[in-house]
């Protein structure tokens, strides 16, 4: 009675497989068997289910009924996925929308309320806490360009001879090499010209997955502007590797003048001039103050850094000469620059022990190759939710000593 059992089992499975995928499991004549076949299985789960060639035994009962029931937990599983799929992707679509109800209630109170206010709300608590979430990116330009302060004065005419004089050097580069024509402050023609160069060849390097920048892009010649303008205005500074990151997130966010404005400015400020102009005694001053606090929020990691003489030379020179443009994803970068705004260079920094922070666990089992290898190239996958919240834990206060005190 069990084997008539089994059988029947076995028909009333063959009878619901046929009617579920249309096809018979009634064996074809043997010479004909697979060639007439007008479709495939419905998908490699189901070949399954598939009877064995004719030159093999056919299956038993019980491995048909073993088969359906292996078929039948695998169909399961695919949907269970699917179905986590869809809640991932309904998750995902639901926050993004939250994101840009937020972004697009946050601009109403920025344009409408702080902006006409800035100098007496700026520092309220409400804006302070606003500002830390990240700045709408039709704002963006407007308030970096009010944080960073314009101190030197420069005006877009000005802007516009600094232009004019930078295309002449051009000019006269590509057509004679006399030094009369183009020695000035001081600064040799040899040096002036590695300079121009070198944001030839430096332009094309930055961000190089944004066709924007490179040659026939529609920003290639506006940076190339910003950065000879520059160059002729700072004749002493000239122009350094990694500046050409700061500009071209400036231009992404400001008009051409206003972009040279908040540039110059920016480059003005202590800690950039200090990097830029690579005065290594202010340098070694900001490294020391950084370990300061390394030491203070991470004492695990920082041991761990000093057993292989891992210094922060290594890898803060590339994250504050870039200001973090170059080594994290473009818009994390700009939450970055929003708070470093508001905050000043110590944000640089206590940003620089998030990063630390947020990998401490994987830092912790590298040598100092690995370790080298994996701040030059940060990962690619990583979120400002998870970096903000580990900048936030980050304390930048050291026996009552506050960063400016300390650096």
């Amino acid at each position: 009675s069990s084997l008539i059992h089994f059988v029947n089992m076995s028909r009333s499975y063959k009878e619901e497989y046929e009617a579920r995928t249309g096809r018979t499991c009634k064996p074809p004549p043997q010479a004909t068997r697979r060639k007439n076949f007008e479709f495939e299985p419905l998908s490699t789960t189901a070949l399954i289910l598939e009877d064995r060639p004719s030159n093999l035994p056919a299956k038993s009962i019980e491995e048909a009924l073993r088969h359906r029931q292996e078929y039948d937990e695998m169909v399961a599983e695919a949907k269970k996925r699917e179905i986590k799929e869809a809640h991932k992707r309904k998750r995902i679509m639901k926050e993004r929308f939250k994101q840009e109800e937020n972004i697009a209630s946050a601009m109403v109170i920025w344009i409408n309320e702080i902006l006409p206010n800035w100098e007496g709300m700026r520092t309220t608590r409400r804006v302070r806490e606003l500002w830390w979430q990240g700045l709408p990116p039709s704002v963006r330009g407007k308030v970096w360009s009010l944080a960073i302060g314009n101190e030197l004065n420069i005006t877009h005419e000005l802007y516009e001879i600094f232009l004019s004089r930078a295309k002449e050097r051009w000019k006269s580069f590509s057509e004679t090499n006399s030094e009369n024509d183009v020695e000035d402050a001081g600064v040799s023609v040899a040096d002036r010209e590695a300079s121009l160069e070198l944001i030839k060849l430096d332009i094309s390097r930055t961000f190089p997955s944004f066709y924007i920048f490179q040659k026939g892009g529609p920003y290639h010649d506006l940076l190339h502007s910003v950065l000879g303008a520059y160059t002729c205005y700072r004749p002493d500074v000239g122009y350094v590797q990694g500046m050409s990151f700061i500009a071209a997130v400036l231009i992404l966010n400001l008009e051409e003048a206003d972009a040279f404005i908040a540039f110059a400015n920016l480059l003005n400020k202590p800690c950039q001039l200090a990097f830029f102009r690579v005065d290594h005694s202010m340098m070694l001053k900001y490294f020391a103050a950084f370990e300061v606090f390394f030491e203070e929020n991470l004492p695990k990691l920082f041991l761990h850094f000093k057993s292989y003489s891992l210094t922060p030379d290594i890898y803060l020179i590339d994250w504050i000469f870039t200001l973090y443009s170059k080594s994290l994803p473009l818009d994390l970068a700009c939450r970055v620059w929003d708070v470093f705004c508001r905050d000043g260079e110590e944000f640089l920094f206590r940003t620089g022990l998030g990063i630390l922070r947020l990998y401490e666990d994987i830092l912790l089992q590298m040598d100092f190759i690995h370790i080298a290898q994996f701040l030059t190239k940060l990962p690619e996958d990583i979120t400002s939710e998870k970096l903000f919240s580990c900048i936030a834990a980050i304390q930048m206060q050291n026996s009552n000593k506050k960063w400016a005190q300390v650096s």
